[in-house]
């Protein structure tokens, strides 16, 4: 099999850094790592079987490259049941560990419309047998997501209408204040855990009202203030 050319002092061709497309601006965002929320509106919580009241944080990852400013999402294989997630995302411009709740919003350079796209058949699986969640979150093209929009455009969103569309019909709908950990605790409580870095991204969880797509189906997300994304399931 021929290799492709690669630099040299490299075994392999270096692959590209993942961007995001920076609002009104030729500058690019380069992402050095996802992180996302889980159950971070008392309604899905919920709704996946949890108790909001309860439950503290938690988190998972997404690879970087999983990130996919396409407007196009190819239904992947190996499930019959993938399912969409709106959420806010956040855009770190600055990191550090353990920062404390007054100063996590410094860290932010901007926000973006996201979607959690999710092999619900395979997550359910690796719940039921106590596993990661990599194969249900973590595939090809699993995080459609918008341009980021800064912070001196958009300021600091905490409330606000987050929804869903699928084909015109309204799927998901809440609003930013419905959070049960909101972005500066997030930040904040995910510092404490990683060492937080400029690039990084957090996709900071979903309303109710989750659900499946077929391919042709035209996804349309939205957060006020932030913008709205659309994206054809192929």
């Amino acid at each position: 099999m021929n290799q492709p050319p690669h630099p040299p002092g490299y075994a392999v061709a270096r692959p590209a850094a993942p961007v995001l497309p920076v609002f009104s601006s030729e500058l690019l965002f380069p992402v050095r790592r996802v992180y996302c929320v889980g159950r971070n509106y008392a309604a899905h919580a919920v709704e996946m079987g949890g108790d909001p009241n309860r439950e503290p944080p938690f988190f998972f990852q997404k690879n970087p490259d999983n990130l996919n400013p396409s407007g196009l999402f190819p239904y992947p294989s190996a499930s019959q049941d993938v399912h969409f997630e709106v959420e806010l995302v956040v855009a770190l411009g600055q990191g550090g560990a353990d920062i404390s709740v007054d100063h996590a919003l410094d860290c932010v350079f901007g926000y973006a419309v996201g979607i959690d796209m999710t092999r619900r058949d395979l997550q359910a699986k690796a719940k039921e047998l106590s596993r990661p969640w990599e194969v249900a979150k973590a595939f090809e093209a699993s995080a459609p997501c918008g341009h980021i929009m800064p912070v001196d455009q958009v300021g600091y969103p905490a409330a606000g209408t987050i929804w869903l569309d699928v084909n015109g019909k309204r799927r998901q709908t809440g609003d930013l204040a419905q959070m049960i950990w909101k972005v500066p605790e997030i930040i904040s409580h995910l510092s404490g855990l990683f060492t937080l870095a400029p690039g990084d991204v957090i996709f900071t969880g979903t309303p109710a009202g989750v659900g499946p797509v077929a391919r042709g189906d035209v996804m349309t997300a939205h957060v006020d203030g932030v913008g709205s994304i659309k994206v054809k399931v192929t």
